[in-house]
C-alpha cells in the first residue's frame, strides 16, 4: 500500500492537473460524548481532511487525483488511517515526521450538545511553501485562517506561480482562492482586514455566526434564538456595500437553513483577441487634435475595427447572486455528527467552481457533498455500486443525489 502520492517535486511545469488544493491541516480526532454514549478515537479529521473529502465526492477516478492535499504523518499514525486515506485515491501529499506526533485534537461535548476543542499535541501549519510545483499549479485553493493570514498565503501562492506554466508552455489560469475565516477572529476589530483582504480572493465563506462576529451580532433570532435569515442578508449586504467594485462573493453556511450566496452584479466586457485591436494612427492619440481636425471622422475612425465597420463593444451584465440554497438533508435524524460539515461543503463549492460550474451549482455540489460528511462520525464509507461497478458513499451515488438535489431547487446545469 502506498498512500504517499508525491505530485511533480522539481518541475517548474504542470505535470498533474490539480482542480483543488487545500492548505488546511490534517488531524486526528478523538471525541468524547456525555455518558452513557462511549467515547470514540484515531477518527479522521481537520479542515484539511473534510475539505479534500467535499472535492473527492464529487472525483470518481481517475478524477479523484485531481484533489491535493498535505499530511504531515507522524510517528503515531495509525495504520488503519493510513489504509483509509490511500483508499481515496487522491494527490496526497504524506510527509513522514518520525520525530513528532501527529497533530491531534479533542473533541467534547456538553448537555446542549455545545462543542469543545483543543489540540492534545503540537499542531503543524502549512505554508505555500509546503506545495509541490503540481499542487501549486491547481485551479482552485482552500484557505483557512486570519484575514491577515489569508492576505500572505494568496500573495505568497500568486508570487510562487508567476514563474510557471503548463505542460504545453501556455501560463497557468488564475487561481480561484476560496477563504474560511476563522472563528477567533472574527470580530468587529478584524472587520477592517477582512475588507481588505477581500479584494485578493473569490469566495468568503463564513458560517453564520461567524459572519455575526465581524458585524458585532449573534445572528440569531432574539424571539426564537434560531439563525436569523434576515441577519445573514443584511451582514452580506454591508458587506457587498463596503466593496461595490469588487468581484469577490458570500457563501454563508447557515446549519440547517442551508446557506446564503450573495454577489455583486455589474458589467463583464468581451475583451476582442489581440489580433482584432487595430493600432490607432499617432495623429489620433494625445495631442494630435488640430483645429481643422473633422471631429465626425475621427470618432468614427476609432470606433472602426481592422475591416472598416463599426465595432461594438460586447457587454454581458452580471445581475449578481442573492440566493437561499437549502440544505440537503431536511430531516434533523439524518445528521448525526455534523462536525466537518461547513469544510466538506467547501471543497465541493471549490472543486465546482475549479470546473467552470456557476456560483449556483458549485454550492449545490457543496451542499450535497456536506450532507455525506454528517451522516456519520468521521467520513463517509467508500464502497462500490453492486449494478455496475459505480463509486458509493455511504451506498448512494453522489451523481444520483446531486440530480435529485438539482431537481428540488429547480436551476439548470452551467
Amino acid at each position: 500500500m502506498d498512500a504517499h502520492h508525491d505530485p511533480a517535486e522539481s518541475s517548474d511545469e504542470a505535470s498533474h492537473d490539480i482542480d483543488f488544493v487545500t492548505l488546511g491541516m490534517f488531524i486526528i480526532d478523538d471525541i468524547e460524548y456525555l455518558p452513557p454514549t462511549p467515547p470514540v478515537k484515531d477518527i479522521l479529521g481537520g479542515a484539511g481532511t473534510y475539505s479534500a473529502l467535499g472535492a473527492r465526492l464529487f472525483s470518481p477516478p481517475p478524477l479523484s487525483r485531481s484533489v491535493g492535499w498535505i499530511i504531515d504523518k507522524g510517528s503515531d499514525f495509525p495504520d488503519a488511517l493510513e489504509d483509509l486515506v490511500a483508499s481515496w485515491d487522491t494527490s496526497v501529499l504524506i510527509r513522514p515526521t518520525p520525530d513528532r506526533l501527529t497533530t491531534r485534537g479533542w473533541n467534547g461535548y456538553d448537555e446542549h450538545e455545545n462543542r469543545a476543542f483543543k489540540y492534545m499535541t503540537p499542531k503543524k501549519r502549512l505554508t505555500a511553501e509546503d506545495l509541490t510545483p503540481a499542487l501549486l499549479a491547481a485551479r482552485s485553493f482552500h484557505l483557512i485562517c486570519s484575514p491577515n493570514r489569508c492576505r500572505e498565503l494568496v500573495l505568497e501562492v500568486k508570487a510562487r506561480r508567476s514563474g510557471m506554466s503548463n505542460a504545453d508552455g501556455s501560463n497557468l489560469p488564475k487561481p480561484i482562492f476560496i477563504w474560511e475565516p476563522v472563528p477567533d477572529l472574527c470580530t468587529p476589530d478584524e472587520l477592517l482586514n477582512c475588507t481588505n483582504t477581500l479584494p485578493l480572493i473569490d469566495v468568503i465563506s463564513p458560517n453564520h455566526s461567524e459572519l455575526a462576529g465581524f458585524m458585532g451580532d449573534s445572528g440569531l433570532d432574539p424571539e426564537t434564538g434560531e439563525i436569523s435569515t434576515k441577519a445573514v442578508e443584511r451582514a452580506c449586504e454591508q458587506l457587498l456595500g463596503s466593496m461595490p467594485l469588487q468581484s469577490f462573493a458570500i457563501v454563508v453556511r447557515a446549519g440547517e437553513k442551508g446557506c446564503y450566496l450573495a454577489r455583486n452584479g455589474g458589467r463583464k466586457r468581451k475583451a476582442r483577441p489581440a489580433a482584432q485591436r487595430a493600432k490607432k494612427p499617432s495623429d489620433l492619440l494625445h495631442g494630435g487634435l488640430r483645429p481643422d481636425t473633422d471631429m465626425e471622422a475621427l470618432f468614427a475612425g476609432l470606433l472602426q475595427d481592422p475591416e472598416g465597420t463599426i465595432a461594438r463593444e460586447e457587454i454581458e451584465v452580471d445581475p449578481g447572486v442573492e440566493r437561499w440554497i437549502p440544505a440537503y438533508h431536511a430531516d434533523a435524524d439524518k445528521v448525526v455528527d455534523p462536525t466537518g460539515g461547513g469544510n466538506t461543503f467547501l471543497g465541493g463549492l471549490a472543486v465546482g467552481l475549479a470546473r467552470g460550474k456557476s456560483l449556483e451549482e458549485a454550492a449545490a455540489w457543496g451542499s450535497v457533498a456536506a450532507s455525506f460528511a454528517i451522516e456519520q462520525v468521521g467520513t463517509p464509507a467508500l464502497g462500490r455500486h453492486d449494478d455496475d461497478g459505480r463509486e458509493t458513499w455511504n451506498g448512494v451515488v453522489v451523481d444520483e443525489r446531486f440530480e435529485e438535489f438539482k431537481t428540488r431547487l429547480a436551476f439548470r446545469e452551467s
